[in-house]
């Protein structure tokens, strides 16, 4: 099992940035995935990016360029640094750790809001 902590989220104007971090209560670099994921109020949780566990990353076509996602294996956190936000931005941002075949794990979400 694993344990997923986000921190980071917050209001921000359009155009501003945030970095979102996720501790993990136990090391990452043998986790598969790491990813973000959210969820907008109505709508279904989306992938926004995810690193895996040799370092190569995945973005969705709509964060693409302006959010990167990165690890630290040595403090067992992921971060998502969010650049150029706009208002449809705004959701409950998720960690996810894939640890298929043992299991997914979340965390409990951050709340992130952009303001037009």
């Amino acid at each position: 099992q694993v344990q997923l902590v986000e921190s980071g989220g917050g209001l921000v104007q359009a155009g501003g940035s945030l970095t979102l971090s996720c501790a993990a209560s136990r090391t990452i670099s043998s986790i598969n995935t790491m990813g973000w994921y959210r969820q907008a109020p109505g709508k279904q949780r989306e992938l926004v990016a995810q690193i895996f566990n040799r370092g190569s990353t995945e973005y969705a076509d709509s964060v693409q360029g302006r959010f990167t996602i990165s690890r630290d294996n040595a403090k067992n956190t992921v971060y998502l640094q969010m650049n150029s936000l706009k208002p449809e931005d705004t959701a409950v941002y998720y960690c996810q750790a894939n640890t298929v075949p043992f299991g997914i794990y979340w965390g409990q979400g951050t709340q992130v809001t952009v303001s037009s």
